[in-house]
C-alpha cells in the first residue's frame, strides 16, 4: 500500500490529481456527493462487497488511467492506495470474502469511467448488482447545478404544454411538478395531446417525464464535464507549445515528434467528442419537430449507446488535466520539465482515450 505522497508505477497517487479531503456523507448518508458525481471514483460500498474493510474503500482512476484501491483518506495521513492485485494481503482474516470481492474488483478495474450513467450500463453487463439503485443517480446538488444546461431540453417540453407562457424552472423537479399538475385547462388539453403523441396514458406522463428528465440530465452532465475540460485542454496545449520555443527542444526530433503526436491526439479527441455533442443537440431538437413514441425511444437509445464511450473519454481527459493543474497550479516550469511531464504523465494512456473516441465517433 502507498500513502501519498509516495507513488510507485503500479500504485499511483491520486492526491496530486485530486487532493484528499474528508468526505462528508451525501444524499444517501453514506457516500460523499463528490464521489457519486465524479467520473473517476467508484465507492465500493455501492456494490455488495463482503469484506468489511472494503465497504469504505474506493476505486480511483489515476492520470495514467490505472485503477487503484483507496483504502483510507485523511487530511493528515493522505491517501492510502493499493494496487488491486495486492489487496488480499491487507485482509488475511477475510480470505474467503476477498476471493469473491477480488473477482468483482478485477472486472471493475477494466471499466473506463465510473460516472453513474456508464455504471448503469456496465454493471448490468458485468452482472454486478448495486446495493441501492439510488446510488446510480447524480446528487441533488449536482442536479441543481445542471439546471442551466437542462433549460435547453425542458423549454420545448414546457412550450408543448403551456405555449409561449413563461414558467420559472429552477430545478428539474420543478418541471416534473409543473407538468404533473397542470394548472390551466388548455395545459391539460395539451398534456393529453402529448400523451397521445407519445402513445402513453395520461396517468403515465409522470413516468415519461422522469425518464425524459433522466435521459437529458445525462446529456447535461456530460456536456458540463466537456465544457469544463475543453478550455483546460486548450490551455494545456498552449503551455506545452511554449516549451517548443526552446532551441534545446526543437533540436531533438524525437521530442518534437512526441509533442506533435500528443497535440494531434488531444486536438482530434476534443474535436470529435464536441462533434458528437453537436449531433446529440440536433437530434434532440428534431425530436420536438416530430414527437412520437418512436422518436423518443430513438433519442434515448442514441444517448444511452454513447454513455460508456463518452464517460471513458471524459474521465481520461479529466484525470490528466487535474494532475497538470495540481502539478503546475500557476503554469510555469522550464521547457524540459514540461516536456518530461507530457512524456511521463500525459502520453501514457492517451492512445487508449483516442481509441475509445474513434470507436464511437462514427456512430452518431
Amino acid at each position: 500500500m502507498t500513502s501519498s505522497p509516495a507513488p510507485s508505477d503500479s500504485e499511483a497517487a491520486a492526491p496530486e490529481e485530486f487532493p484528499p479531503t474528508i468526505a462528508a456523507p451525501g444524499d444517501d448518508g453514506l457516500f460523499a456527493d463528490d464521489d457519486r458525481d465524479a467520473l473517476h471514483i467508484l465507492p465500493l460500498g455501492m456494490i455488495p462487497v463482503q469484506t468489511p474493510g472494503l465497504k469504505r474503500a474506493r476505486l480511483i482512476k489515476n492520470a495514467r488511467l490505472e485503477t487503484v484501491v483507496e483504502v483510507f483518506q485523511d487530511r493528515s495521513a493522505g491517501s492510502g492506495q493499493v494496487n488491486p492485485e495486492h489487496l488480499a494481503t491487507m485482509y488475511p482474516s477475510h480470505a474467503k470474502e476477498m476471493r469473491t470481492d477480488m473477482a468483482q474488483i478485477h472486472r471493475l478495474t477494466q471499466l473506463n469511467s465510473y460516472d453513474v450513467y456508464s455504471l448503469r450500463i456496465e454493471l448490468r453487463r458485468l452482472g454486478i448488482p448495486v446495493e441501492d439503485v439510488n446510488y446510480l443517480r447524480l446528487s441533488a446538488g449536482k442536479r441543481l447545478e445542471l439546471t442551466s444546461y437542462m433549460r435547453d431540453f425542458t423549454l420545448p417540453l414546457i412550450q408543448q404544454v403551456y405555449g409561449s407562457e413563461q414558467r420559472p424552472i429552477n430545478d428539474i423537479a420543478d418541471l416534473f411538478q409543473l407538468l404533473a399538475n397542470p394548472d390551466r385547462e388548455e395545459a391539460l388539453r395539451n398534456l393529453t395531446l402529448l400523451s397521445q403523441k407519445l402513445n402513453v396514458q395520461l396517468q403515465d406522463i409522470p413516468n415519461f417525464l422522469e425518464e425524459y428528465g433522466d435521459v437529458f440530465l445525462s446529456l447535461a452532465y456530460f456536456r458540463s464535464c466537456l465544457d469544463g475540460l475543453v478550455p483546460e485542454v486548450q490551455r494545456f496545449m498552449g503551455w506545452v507549445n511554449e516549451a517548443t520555443k526552446s532551441e534545446m527542444i526543437t533540436r531533438d526530433r524525437l521530442l518534437m515528434k512526441m509533442i506533435g503526436d500528443v497535440m494531434r491526439m488531444l486536438t482530434g479527441i476534443t474535436t470529435s467528442i464536441t462533434g458528437r455533442f453537436e449531433a446529440f443537440d440536433r437530434r434532440s431538437k428534431d425530436f420536438w419537430h416530430n414527437i412520437n413514441a418512436d422518436s423518443f425511444r430513438s433519442v434515448r437509445a442514441q444517448l444511452s449507446a454513447h454513455h460508456v464511450t463518452i464517460g471513458g473519454v471524459l474521465c481520461g481527459l479529466a484525470v490528466k488535466m487535474a494532475l497538470w493543474k495540481a502539478r503546475f497550479p500557476h503554469g510555469g516550469g522550464g521547457p524540459m520539465k514540461r516536456v518530461e511531464f507530457v512524456r511521463s504523465e500525459i502520453l501514457p494512456g492517451l492512445d487508449h482515450i483516442n481509441r475509445i473516441e474513434k470507436s464511437a465517433a462514427g456512430t452518431h
